[in-house]
C-alpha cells in the first residue's frame, strides 16, 4: 500500500508518524505539561513534612506514572481502558486541596499511607462508576463545575503566596521567639521557678520571612512568564511557565540559593517501587473525600474528551467514553500503588493538539514513554526538589490563578441575567469554600473523624453547589453539546 493510500484509509488519530517526528512532538507535549506535573508532588510532599529525598522520590514516581497512564489512555489497554485519542495524563489539581488537608492533619509516612489508601479506593470506585457517569452529569451543569474549579483555584492561591514569602509556621514564620527571652525562660525553668507548660509567644520579626531577595526572584519568574506569553509565538508561548521556572532556577543558583548536594548524591537510575511508604491504610472519611474528587475529575474528563473528539474530528460513542473514564480510575489506582496521586487528562495538552493540528495518538504514546524514562532518573526529581520555593511561588501565582480563571470562563456560559438563582449558587458555594481558608479552626468542636472531610473548602463548595443547584434548578438533563463546550473552555 502506498503512503498516499495509507493516509486516505487511516484516520489522523491513528496515524503512525516517523520515529524522529514522534519523539520531537512527544517531547513537546512533555514540556507543556511538565510544570503542572511536578507541582502537585512538591506541594503534597512538603505538606506531609517529608524529607527532601522523599519529596524528590514523589516527583520521580509522579513522572513515571504520568507516562504509564498516558500510554494506557492514548494507546488503549483492551476494550475496557483507554479513550484512544491524543491524551497526556497528569495529577488533577482538584485533588490538591483535600490531599493537603489530609497531609496537614496527619503528616509523615502515616499520612502518606492513609492518603495512598484513599486514592487506591477512590480509583477502584471510579472504575466501577465510569459507565454510569453520564447519568450523573445532570447534577453537574456548568454553574456547578465552574464554581468548583473557581474554588479550587482560590484554595490553591495561598500555597503559591506562601511559597514566595515563607510558610506561616516553622523556620520561615513571620515572627519568631526572642532568643534572649528564650534563654531567660530556660534558666528560670531549670531553677524551678516556671512551670513546664509556660511557653513564649513569637514576637520578633523573622528576617527569613518576606526576604527582599525572595520577592525579587518571584517577580523575575512572574515577569518572565508574562513576557514569554505575550511576545513568544507557538510552542515557546505554550511553555511560558516552564521557561519562567528555569530562569528563576538559574538566577537562584547564581545567588547560591540552590544546594546541589542531593542532586549529586541521587542515582542516575532507580526503579519506582510500589508501596514505598509501607502498606496503605484505608480511612472511610478520607476515601469519601477522594471519591468526591474522583467524581469531579470524571465529570471534567467527560467534557475534555468530548472537546478532544471534536478537535480530532473523530466521533466518540458511549463505549469509548466509558473506556476513557475507566482509564482515569485505573490511572488513579496505579498512582496510589506507586506512591502518587489521582490522574486526569491535562487540559493544556488538549489545547496543544488544537494549536498544532497534530492529532496522532501515538505522539502522546511517545510522550508517555519519555515521562517514564524521566521518572526512572532520580537526579531529575532531586533537581526539581532543590528549587527554592520562591521560584515555584512566582509560577504558582500563574498556575493556580489559571485554574481559578478557567472556572470563571466556564461560569461565563451560565445564564445569570434570566436566572438570578445561579448567583445564589455561586455566591454561597464560594463562601462555603472559603471557610477553611479564613477560619481554619472552625471545626474544633466537631467530631475529629470528620475533620479531613470538612477541612477541604473544595468539598464544602462541591456539596453546597450540587445541593443548591438541585434546590433552585432541579436536576435537568445536561446535553452533550454543553459538556463539549465546557471542555473547549477549559482546554485553553
Amino acid at each position: 500500500m502506498s503512503d498516499a493510500t495509507y493516509q486516505d484509509t487511516v484516520h489522523s488519530v491513528d496515524e503512525l508518524l516517523p520515529a524522529p517526528k514522534l519523539l520531537t512532538l512527544g517531547f513537546q507535549h512533555v514540556l507543556v505539561m511538565y510544570a503542572g506535573a511536578i507541582a502537585v508532588p512538591l506541594i503534597v510532599g512538603r505538606a506531609l513534612n517529608l524529607p527532601p529525598e522523599e519529596v524528590a522520590f514523589l516527583i520521580s514516581a509522579d513522572l513515571f506514572v504520568c507516562g504509564i497512564v498516558s500510554i494506557i489512555q492514548s494507546l488503549g489497554a483492551t476494550q475496557w481502558f483507554g479513550i484512544k485519542l491524543p491524551v497526556m495524563m497528569g495529577v488533577t489539581f482538584a485533588s490538591v486541596g483535600p490531599m493537603v488537608a489530609v497531609a496537614t492533619s496527619l503528616p509523615g509516612h502515616e499520612g502518606a499511607r492513609a492518603l495512598f489508601g484513599a486514592i487506591i479506593a477512590a480509583g477502584v470506585i471510579g472504575i466501577i462508576i465510569a459507565p454510569f457517569i453520564s447519568r450523573m452529569l445532570r447534577f453537574f451543569p456548568p454553574v456547578v463545575t465552574g464554581t468548583l474549579i473557581l474554588t479550587i483555584g482560590i484554595s490553591l492561591m495561598p500555597i503559591g503566596i506562601n511559597w514566595i514569602f515563607g510558610l506561616q509556621v516553622g523556620p520561615t514564620a513571620p515572627k519568631i521567639v526572642d532568643p534572649e527571652a528564650a534563654a531567660w525562660l530556660e534558666a528560670a525553668r531549670a531553677a524551678g521557678n516556671v512551670p513546664a507548660s509556660v511557653s513564649l509567644a513569637p514576637t520578633v520579626q523573622n528576617p527569613l520571612y518576606a526576604a527582599g531577595q525572595n520577592i525579587l526572584i518571584a517577580v523575575l519568574v512572574l515577569g518572565t512568564i508574562l513576557l514569554v506569553s505575550k511576545f513568544a509565538r507557538g510552542f515557546l508561548s505554550n511553555i511560558a511557565v516552564l521557561v519562567g521556572i528555569v530562569v528563576g532556577g538559574i538566577v537562584a543558583a547564581m545567588l547560591g540559593m540552590m544546594n546541589f548536594e542531593k542532586v549529586g548524591a541521587a542515582e542516575w537510575f532507580a526503579v519506582i517501587k510500589p508501596f514505598h511508604f509501607g502498606m496503605p491504610t484505608f480511612d472511610p472519611i478520607m476515601i469519601a473525600t477522594m471519591v468526591l474528587v474522583m467524581l469531579v475529575t470524571l465529570i471534567e474528563s467527560t467534557g475534555m474528551f468530548l472537546a478532544l473528539s471534536d478537535i480530532c474530528k473523530k466521533p466518540m460513542d458511549q463505549k469509548s467514553l466509558a473506556a476513557g473514564l475507566r482509564a482515569d480510575g485505573l490511572g488513579t489506582v496505579i498512582g496510589g500503588i506507586f506512591n502518587t496521586f489521582p490522574y486526569t487528562s491535562f487540559s493544556q495538552n488538549v489545547g496543544l493538539v488544537g494549536v498544532t493540528g497534530i492529532r496522532s495518538r501515538f505522539v502522546c504514546v511517545a510522550g508517555g514513554a519519555i515521562m517514564i524514562v524521566l521518572g526512572l532518573i532520580p537526579k531529575m526529581g532531586a533537581l526539581v526538589e532543590s528549587l527554592p520555593t520562591t521560584v515555584l511561588g512566582g509560577a504558582g501565582l500563574v498556575m493556580f490563578g489559571m485554574v481559578a480563571a478557567t472556572g470563571v470562563r466556564i461560569l461565563s456560559r451560565v445564564d445569570f441575567a434570566n436566572n438570578r438563582h445561579n448567583l445564589f449558587i455561586v455566591a454561597i458555594s464560594v463562601g462555603m469554600g472559603m471557610i477553611p481558608l479564613v477560619a481554619p479552626n472552625f471545626n474544633q468542636w466537631m467530631p475529629h473523624a470528620i475533620h479531613p472531610l470538612i477541612h477541604s473548602g473544595i468539598l464544602l463548595a462541591a456539596i453546597s453547589a450540587v445541593l443548591l443547584n438541585w434546590f433552585y434548578n432541579g436536576a435537568a438533563h445536561v446535553d452533550e453539546e454543553e459538556l463539549r463546550a465546557a471542555g473547549h473552555v477549559a482546554d485553553h
